[in-house]
């Protein structure tokens, strides 16, 4: 039985939304890890009260609201959810909000977001589309409707839906541009905004109308985090054994619950039960043609898992991953060809041939993905070193010693 702690994405929504409600909320079970750290200190930095209510690794928060102030420093980090969700934030402050992170975050997409503020009424001071910036808020935001090309990630529509309550006129966003990436982000933050008591219309495909009005305060528990189960349940499914994730939702608007399909037709059992999901190994492990487009956060440990398989894998749709962390799919295609693989990166995914692996060192460019998959090739193939395994706690502090008690001590 693995119990793996809250969900990252559910956290720094519910983290958002609480500090824009009319009223306290305490949020149960939150994640804490670097990046909803960065959250919560980004929103602390504008004058949001949150205070831990309980001990432990993953203590509750409540949440206070305020008039958000400004002359405040945010540090994104890396996180792309910290990069996109408070700048909107920081236009109701009161003064100028600046924002930057590690040196990968200045490489990562901005542009569209910064541009689509303005059209709604704000002054950004930003460096070529991309951070460093600075929002000089005026405690309000006119509001509207906007036009983006929201491609390189879905986090750009989330940002502007989650603030749009509080904007005068509300927000009406469109996406005009190639497919979006991750869709089930944007029906997590469009059920989310709804619980809170916002009115959403998202019936038209690529647009999205946020009314103006008050979000409620909330007591909430935060659902595990499934994309971070991926490693745990490749574990069964690659050493042919049997894992519990605690808690599993039996419905949820995560991306990671796409694990028990992918999972199932690579060679896995899986079974829903009220405990939890049950993953049991069969011994074989197959390849997969999978288009990952809307659940490419899967990627890394999918593609684990098929460098072990009995038949090559084609998985699609997931260009935009050369804008996350690193580049993942040239950092997965080196990786796991430098332990005897033979991976082609296609432009817009991976092909993988399964080939006899051998030991070595497993780069994780500052990547929590990279390492989970690393670890679960690790399982099966004897000598390979994870470098700097401590990137994982980016979402998983807690995941060197999650594995260590599930492959029993």
């Amino acid at each position: 039985m693995v119990e793996v702690p809250g969900s990252k994405s559910v956290t720094n929504r519910a983290l958002v939304l609480a500090a824009l409600a009319d009223a306290p909320s305490y949020l149960r079970r939150p994640l804490h890890s670097r990046d909803t750290l960065l959250m919560a200190n980004g929103l602390r930095a504008m004058g949001v009260v949150i205070e831990e209510q309980s001990s432990g690794a993953h203590p509750d928060w409540y949440v206070i609201p305020a008039a958000l102030r400004g002359d405040a420093r945010v540090d994104v980090g890396n996180a792309g959810t910290v990069m996109r969700f408070l700048p909107p934030v920081a236009t109701l402050a009161e003064g100028p909000v600046h924002f930057d992170g590690d040196p990968r975050s200045r490489q990562r997409p901005l542009g569209p977001l910064i541009e689509a503020l303005r059209a709604l009424g704000a002054r950004v001071d930003d460096t070529a589309g991309a951070l460093p910036l600075t929002v000089h808020g005026t405690g309000s935001l006119t509001g509207g409707t906007v036009t983006l090309d929201a491609s390189s990630s879905s986090q750009l529509v989330s940002g502007l839906l989650l603030s749009g309550p509080r904007f005068n006129l509300g927000v009406e966003v469109r996406h005009d541009g190639p497919p979006l990436p991750s869709l089930p982000h944007i029906a997590m933050t469009v059920q989310m905004l709804r619980q809170a008591g916002a009115q959403v219309d998202d019936v038209t495909e690529n647009l999205w109308r946020v009314s103006p009005g008050a979000l409620l305060g909330q007591d909430l528990v935060i659902e595990p985090d499934l994309s971070n189960a991926a490693p745990f349940l490749a574990a069964a499914l690659v050493t042919g054994g049997r894992v519990t994730i605690r808690d599993w939702p039996e419905r949820t608007a995560q991306p990671g619950d796409a694990l028990r399909d992918l999972f199932g037709r690579m060679g896995g059992e899986c079974e829903l039960r009220e405990d939890g999901l049950t993953l049991r190994g069969t011994g074989q492990v197959h390849g997969i043609d999978a288009d990952l487009h809307d659940v490419g956060e899967l990627t890394p440990v999918v593609a684990a898992v098929a460098a072990l398989a009995d038949s090559p894998s084609r998985l699609r749709g997931i260009a935009h991953l050369r804008r996350h962390e690193t580049d993942r799919l040239a950092a997965l295609a080196k990786e796991i060809n430098g332990l005897g693989g033979d991976v082609t990166d296609t432009g817009d995914g991976l092909v993988i041939r399964p080939k006899p692996l051998h030991g070595g060192v497993f780069a994780t460019y500052d990547d929590h993905r990279l390492v989970m998959a690393a670890a679960v090739i690790g399982l099966v193939v004897p000598g390979v070193e994870i470098e700097n395994v401590t990137t994982v706690g980016k979402t998983l502090p807690e995941f060197p010693e999650l594995w260590t008690r599930m492959l029993g001590g």
